[in-house]
C-alpha cells in the first residue's frame, strides 16, 4: 500500500489515492508518545473490502438521500440504493471506492482529484472534484471543491473514524458540539423535519459529556439509529469558519477542536462497528470504539426545500472546509 505522508513537528498524516483516504494520524500525548489515533486497515485489499468508509472522502452526496431519489428543476433522479431504500454517502461504489490522481505531496500538502462523469450512480453534471490535505503544526485542515457542467447536487466529506486514546474504548472520551440545534431522523436514519433544540435531551453536548454515558439511553432518537448518528446544526453563519466540536481524551491527555464552515457535523458513535471489521492491530472495532465528525451540508438536503441548498450550478464552485486541530491539556 503507497502511503504518502504529510509531517509537522506535532502531526504525522497518511494518505492513499483510493477513496482520497486518510489512514494514518500520529500524534504525540502529553507525555510525548504518539500514536496513531485514526482507525486504519491492514493493506489496501482490506481497504478495497471496507464497507465502513474508514477515512475516506465521500460522495458525491456524503450522507443519505431518502428514496434513492431527488427532483431538480423539475426532472426526477434516481440513485442506486445501498442502505435500504437509501443512497447513502453517493450510492454503492461511489468516492470511496474510487481511484483518485494526485501529483503527491510536496512534505505538507496533498490534492487528490476525481472526475466523476455524467450520470455517475444517477446523479447529473460531470463533476470535478479535489481534496487537498495540508499539515500546518498541530492543524489538519482538509478542503473539498467541486464543479459541475449541469445542474447537480454536491455534499462531501471526511470520514475518519477517531480514537485519540489510540486504540481501546473510546467511551471516556469527552465530547462537546457547539450546537444547539439537531436534525430529527426517523429509523432509516433519515431527517424527518425542522431542527429541534437539543434542550433537555440525551443529545445535549453543549457542555461536555463522557461518549459512552448516553449512547445506550432509551431516548427515542437513540434507539432510533442505535446511538448516536445525528446532524447536528453549528452554532453560527455557514460560509464561515468556526468552532463545531471539542473531544478530549483524559487519559493520554490529547485534545481535538474541529472548525468548518458548513451547515452540519454528522457526530457519529460507530454504531455499524460489530466486530467484523479488523483493524491494522489485529483487533476488531466495535461500537463506540471509535467516532467521526463529519462536517457537511444537511443529509436529504434535496428532498428539503427548506434546508441548505446543496445544489451546485455550472460556473460556480463547491467548497468545503473542515479544520482538525490537535494538542494535549
Amino acid at each position: 500500500m503507497d502511503v504518502m505522508w504529510l509531517r509537522s513537528s506535532a502531526l504525522e498524516v497518511g494518505v492513499i489515492t483510493y477513496g482520497a483516504r486518510i489512514v494514518s494520524v500520529r500524534t504525540p500525548d502529553r507525555d510525548g508518545t504518539w500514536a496513531d489515533i485514526a482507525l486504519g486497515l491492514a493493506d489496501l485489499d482490506a481497504y478495497r473490502r471496507d464497507t465502513g468508509y474508514l477515512g475516506a472522502c465521500v460522495g458525491r452526496y456524503a450522507n443519505r438521500i431518502g428514496g434513492a431519489r431527488f427532483t431538480l428543476d423539475g426532472v426526477e433522479y434516481r440513485i442506486p440504493p445501498n442502505e435500504g431504500e437509501n443512497a447513502l454517502h453517493g450510492g454503492p461504489g461511489a468516492f470511496e471506492s474510487a481511484e483518485w490522481s494526485t501529483d503527491g505531496p510536496d512534505g505538507t500538502s496533498l490534492t487528490l482529484r476525481h472526475t466523476s462523469p455524467d450520470g455517475d450512480n444517477g446523479f447529473p453534471g460531470t463533476l470535478a472534484a479535489a481534496v487537498t490535505y495540508t499539515v500546518d503544526g498541530p492543524e489538519l485542515r482538509i478542503e473539498h471543491t467541486a464543479t459541475t457542467d449541469k445542474p447537480t447536487v454536491v455534499n462531501l466529506t471526511n470520514h475518519t473514524y477517531w480514537n485519540l486514546a489510540g486504540g481501546g474504548s473510546a467511551e471516556d472520551h469527552e465530547v462537546q458540539l457547539y450546537a444547539g440545534h439537531v436534525l430529527p431522523v426517523d429509523d432509516r436514519s433519515l431527517p424527518t423535519g425542522a431542527p429541534i433544540p437539543v434542550d433537555g435531551t440525551p443529545l445535549d453536548f453543549r457542555s461536555p459529556a463522557r461518549l459512552g454515558a448516553r449512547v445506550r439511553d432509551g431516548h427515542p432518537q437513540l434507539v432510533a439509529v442505535q446511538g448516536h448518528d445525528h446532524n447536528y446544526v453549528v452554532d453560527g453563519s455557514p460560509g464561515e469558519l468556526r468552532a463545531a466540536a471539542r473531544v478530549v481524551e483524559p487519559r493520554s491527555g490529547r485534545t481535538l477542536d474541529l472548525r468548518t464552515d458548513q451547515p452540519g457535523v454528522q457526530f457519529y458513535s460507530g454504531n455499524m462497528l460489530n466486530g467484523s471489521l479488523v483493524l491494522r492491530d489485529g483487533t476488531a472495532a466495535r461500537q463506540t470504539d471509535a467516532f467521526c465528525l463529519e462536517a457537511q451540508g444537511f443529509p436529504d438536503a434535496p428532498n428539503h426545500p427548506d434546508y441548505p441548498s446543496t445544489v451546485l450550478r455550472p460556473g460556480e464552485e463547491y467548497r468545503s472546509r473542515m479544520v482538525f486541530t490537535f494538542a494535549t491539556a
